[in-house]
């Protein structure tokens, strides 16, 4: 076989090869159209789990936990359309925030845009096998926590007026414990569908 044909011949298995879980769905821009509106309603609903928690305005959801496993599973571009569409859809009215709030206020509006940015990192980690091992996906995970945080406690800060040890103990600490849980989960469900993808396809 001559190098052309050779090249060839891995260039099309790199682009058959499924860099998210997403990519294992057939079909091109009807497949991603469905996938990304899929996605922002599973966030939807994942933020009608509500938990309020005694001294701090924001309540513990699971919004979080359903960006970033869509960005995960969507890929960085799917996973940045699919939050774009939640924020828009959200802010025109669509009752689909936190407790089936909407609109682009209050104190949770700054963990709003830090879901778009995670969702898209997580989303790009991903893409580069991120979530194909418990100690890959645990990692990717955690970096997306910190930066719905990096963005969630400013915006908290600036709404609610509070001074930045306020915002960590009021934005941050109440919630560690509980996004390790999301963490584990997301650490047991993204290797173990990989796993799956690969016992199928033997």
């Amino acid at each position: 076989m001559s190098a052309v044909a050779t090249s060839a011949v891995a260039t099309s298995a790199s682009i058959a090869r499924p860099r998210v879980l997403a990519d294992l769905v057939p079909g091109a821009l009807v497949r991603d159209l469905a996938l990304v509106a899929a996605g922002a309603a599973l966030i939807g609903l994942s933020a009608q789990v509500v938990l309020p928690i005694p001294g701090t305005p924001v309540p513990f959801t699971g919004q979080t936990f359903g960006a970033l496993l869509v960005g995960s599973a969507l890929g960085w571009q799917r996973g940045a359309v699919t939050m774009l569409l939640y924020l828009v859809v959200g802010a025109m009215g669509v009752p689909w925030f936190e407790g089936g709030s909407s609109g682009l206020s209050g104190v949770t509006v700054g963990y709003l845009f830090g879901m778009l940015l995670a969702a898209t990192v997580v989303g790009a980690l991903a893409g580069r096998g991120g979530d194909r091992t418990v100690l890959r996906t645990a990692g990717t995970m955690a970096l997306g926590n910190l930066l719905i945080y990096a963005v969630g406690v400013p915006g908290l800060m600036i709404i609610a007026g509070m001074s930045l040890p306020a915002a960590l103990a009021a934005g941050v600490v109440p919630f560690l414990i509980g996004d390790a849980i999301k963490i584990a989960l997301a650490a047991g469900v993204l290797p173990a569908s990989w796993a799956l993808v690969k016992r199928f396809q033997r």
